[in-house]
């Protein structure tokens, strides 16, 4: 393993040691309670993470989407999104095959098929006027279907990447190195390109939360108040309670 990659690594380990948080005693039954539903065991060393992230998210990621929505008008912007979610649309077919689901998985490949051809490669959206509402599946959800629990284990704030748990962390890592976009074709333009599709979603993506971040930014607490809309709207995806909507960073705050 390369050098920088150990060093980040040991940092991980030390960070994720100190970090844990002692399990309140059997003296104080709602401390005790509160730690096992909010099942944050890391939340001194997430708390540092989240704001880290914060810190860049102001500096930079909110600056790009104020420009993104400025310099763009809402049609271009929607194309964009439509483009990017119908990408997603094949590796959500294949999971809600894996969780026993397919007819699902039937209309996630029509959506696909639709938007693809009448709506020019995604751009244009007419599956939804047919029935054939946005949806989206990944690992994450598999595996908790598998298990039969929306218990993801530990909450756990990635560097850049945000709320997580355990088993989204092990879930992405799997989508992330099974992303059937990455095996089509080689060379610099291709490489280009998946760099550039990855950007965009990020950009495209954080345009639409500006109001619900900044909201969340006036709560008391916006780490907490993040950490419960997390494990709410993933409970939530786990169960097919969500609403339909892009991709699954749409989270709905809810009064905690």
């Amino acid at each position: 393993m390369h050098p920088t990659a150990l060093r980040l690594v040991a940092l991980l380990a030390t960070g994720l040691a100190a970090g844990c948080a002692t399990v309140p005693p059997e003296s104080e039954p709602e401390a005790r309670a509160e730690y096992f539903e909010t099942n944050d065991p890391l939340e001194p060393l997430n708390r540092v993470t989240y704001a880290v992230n914060d810190a860049f998210d102001i500096m930079l990621l909110r600056p790009a989407a104020e420009a993104y929505r400025l310099f763009l008008p809402q049609p271009v912007r929607s194309g964009i999104g439509n483009v990017i979610d119908n990408l997603l649309l094949p590796k959500t077919a294949a999971h809600q095959l894996l969780q026993g689901k397919p007819e699902m998985a039937g209309k996630a490949i029509a959506r696909f098929v639709v938007n693809s051809t009448v709506g020019i490669l995604g751009v244009f959206d007419f599956a939804t006027d047919l029935g054939l509402e946005p949806q989206y599946e990944d690992m994450g959800q598999t595996l908790a279907v598998w298990a039969g629990t929306t218990n993801g284990g530990p909450y756990i704030v990635l560097p850049l990447l945000g709320p997580s748990n355990l088993r989204d962390v092990f879930g992405r890592s799997i989508d992330i190195a099974t992303d059937p976009w990455d095996y089509i074709g080689q060379g610099d333009t291709v490489r280009a390109l998946r760099i550039t599709r990855t950007a965009t979603q990020v950009i495209d993506t954080r345009e639409q939360l500006i109001e619900p971040i900044d909201e969340l930014r006036q709560r008391l607490d916006p780490y907490a108040a993040l950490r419960s809309v997390y494990q709410q709207q993933r409970a939530r995806d786990i169960l097919d309670e969500s609403p339909p909507r892009r991709r699954f960073f749409d989270w709905r705050f809810r009064p905690e």
